[in-house]
């Protein structure tokens, strides 16, 4: 079982890399990328499309899955209400589009990343550990990197870290990450959504978290439906 003191560092390291990444990062973000300053973006009404209306029906099962998140994890917080994110696009580890649909039936840990992020370093080699750890044909962990430019930084990056069990999902556009703050889900990075078989957002969570601990774990286990 992985230590997770040995990927994380201590809280006060913690908020004080995520400060930073919130001057540094998330401001570059909203005023370079999308021209609209650094203030929270307002939520959005949710469509009343089949796939909507659908995951809204499960706002009692995001409920659930939410007081599992303890901890290390609490932050996570339920989808008010769940929504669907089936439609949400980027490429995958062979450059291919790809979008939330093509992972039907697994449950993803969907999570944005980029090598500015100080916050995102710190949590990434966590990520890592566990995918490593519960990745399975039911779940994995789904870190999209969404810097501008070509793969060279994001890839620099995962070898310095250590990354080697996350798939190298990528974005290099900026829609996925404005697609979010649209909806109200996005203030920086990281940002991370549980997201169930169906693409069905149940819960999510703005900042980093220690995802190798066992608080994540039984959150996963309980997200799968499963007794710990």
């Amino acid at each position: 079982m992985a230590d997770g003191n040995r990927f994380f560092p201590a809280p006060r390291l913690i908020l004080a890399a995520l400060v930073a990444g919130v001057l540094a990062g998330a401001v570059a973000v909203y005023v370079s990328e999308s021209g609209s300053g650094n203030n929270a973006p307002a939520p959005v009404a949710i469509g009343d499309s089949k796939d909507d209306v659908a995951c809204a029906a499960k706002a009692d099962r995001a409920k659930t899955v939410a007081a599992a998140a303890t901890g290390q994890v609490a932050a996570l917080l339920p989808a008010d209400p769940p929504q669907s994110l089936k439609g949400l696009a980027f490429n995958d580890p062979g450059g291919k589009p790809t979008t939330l649909a093509d992972h039907a039936g697994k449950t993803l840990l969907l999570n944005l990343w980029a090598t500015w992020c100080a916050p995102c370093r710190a949590e990434m080699p966590a990520l890592d550990a566990l995918q490593r750890e519960m990745g399975s044909d039911a779940f994995e962990v789904v870190a999209v990197n969404v810097d501008v430019g070509d793969d060279a930084k994001p890839k620099k990056f995962l070898e310095e870290t250590g990354v080697k069990a996350l798939g190298y999902y990528r974005d290099s556009t900026m829609a996925l990450f404005n697609d979010l703050k649209t909806r109200g889900l996005a203030l920086g990075l990281p940002v991370t959504m549980l997201i169930d078989g169906e693409g069905c957002l149940i819960a999510h969570m703005n900042g980093p978290a220690e995802w190798s601990g066992p608080d994540a774990k039984r959150l996963v286990v309980t997200a799968l439906g499963k007794s710990d």
